[in-house]
């Protein structure tokens, strides 16, 4: 099983006992499921990481294959030790909207995060370098880092990546980076590169790549949107890129705008254009 595989069913375990009516799973049921999404995601770590601490080997998860068709009637001890994945809220678009106001009088009663590192996790859902193409441009897009003052208040932050054309529809499939590296004062470091999944010039005119910042609410057990931020077909230029960040929920016809701030914090990238000539 692929480390891709791996965390998708993890995550779409965690869905399912989510969207299932309360009746039809007892508590005891829900967290042997949700201690299945957990071996599940360390599996797809120690393929990701051959260093891993936490190796998780094929044959122990071949022991989960016996409880999964029999959840209903597994009344046996776990056979191994770990705690359950967290169920996560999964909101249906403008759902967290409602809940701005709450999100807000928590953050202002945390405190400031310091410098400190993020706990390993799986990998998020990044495509490879698309196949060159002679007088074919590609993009990759580093992200380096994002100003927020409430940096280190955030939870497993992460950016979802998308191409959108005018409308607002997808031009490409949508990627999600793993959980940032570090955080540190007012900045979240990602260092990672994201590959565009359309020759820049294939990409159709007013179309914009969007970045949407993510982080887990564990109150409410949802990730939520915090912000979003987009780069427009005329700033595809190599080098650096400074952009602004922009209240949510996410603009995608970008027609009403909102700074996030007025304190000089922006999204950081870095752009590489690989061209065959």
């Amino acid at each position: 099983m692929g480390g891709f595989s791996s965390v998708y069913l993890a995550r779409q375990l965690q869905k399912e006992v989510q969207s299932t009516n309360s009746s039809d799973f007892t508590e005891e049921q829900k967290k042997t499921l949700g201690k299945i999404a957990t071996c599940l995601e360390m599996r797809s770590a120690s393929l990701q990481c051959t260093q891993s601490k936490e190796d998780f080997k094929l044959e122990e998860l071949k022991k989960l294959e016996t409880i999964i068709p029999n959840i209903l009637t597994y009344n046996k001890e776990f056979p191994f030790d770990v705690q359950p994945v967290p169920l996560r809220k999964i909101l249906a678009p403008g759902e967290e909207e409602n809940l701005e106001l709450e999100e807000e009088e928590e953050d202002a009663a945390a405190g400031a995060g310091s410098t400190e590192a993020f706990p390993p996790r799986a990998p998020g859902t990044l495509l490879p370098r698309l196949p060159s193409e002679p007088g074919m441009t590609l993009l990759t897009l580093k992200i380096e880092k994002i100003g927020l003052k409430d940096a280190g208040q955030c939870i497993d932050p992460y950016m979802t990546i998308s191409v959108k054309d005018l409308n607002g529809v997808d031009v490409n499939p949508m990627q999600d980076t793993p959980v940032a590296s570090r955080k540190e004062d007012t900045y979240i470091h990602f260092s990672v590169d994201v590959e565009i999944q359309r020759h820049v010039e294939k990409l159709p005119k007013g179309a914009a790549i969007f970045f949407e910042f993510k982080h887990y609410k564990p109150k409410k057990r949802f990730t939520s949107t915090k912000c979003f931020a987009f780069m427009e077909m005329d700033e595809i230029k190599p080098g650096p890129i400074v952009i602004e960040l922009y209240k949510k929920p996410t603009d995608f016809k970008r027609k009403k705008l909102q700074l996030l701030t007025k304190k000089q914090l922006y999204l950081h990238l870095h752009q590489t254009l690989h061209k065959d000539s």
